[in-house]
């Protein structure tokens, strides 16, 4: 983990630049559109949220971190608690990704946030 709150500031430009998805249900749909380019899932999202989505991830080998609350994640993107959001732009995604990403800049299992993990 690098900087979580750069992490949250760069997700509401992100919004702000109409690059995110929101929502656990948009972000499948969009993985499967191949639009996708990085995934935030909320560490208190749902067990059946996080079946649903996060082996869909793997198969489609979309990066992602399992990151912050509900709370955080809908905060930073100007909305309610979400699950999960989505990003469409490559650049703000690879940004995002080393922010949360461990120093060594792989998905590795370091805390995040407000007890989240990457994987």
């Amino acid at each position: 983990m690098r900087d979580p709150e750069a992490a949250i500031r760069l997700l509401g430009l992100a919004a702000r630049a109409g690059a995110v998805v929101p929502g656990t249900a948009q972000v499948r749909q969009a993985v499967r559109a191949g639009r996708i380019h990085f995934a935030v899932v909320a560490a208190d999202a749902s067990a059946n949220s996080r079946e649903k989505l996060l082996p869909l991830l793997a198969a489609r080998r979309v990066r992602f971190v399992v990151a912050f609350d509900r709370e955080a994640l809908g905060r930073a993107v100007g909305r309610a608690p979400l699950s999960a959001v989505g990003l469409t732009d490559q650049r703000l995604a690879e940004r995002v990704a080393e922010l949360l990403s461990a120093p060594e800049g792989g998905i590795g299992g370091e805390p995040v946030g407000s007890g989240g993990r990457v994987e």
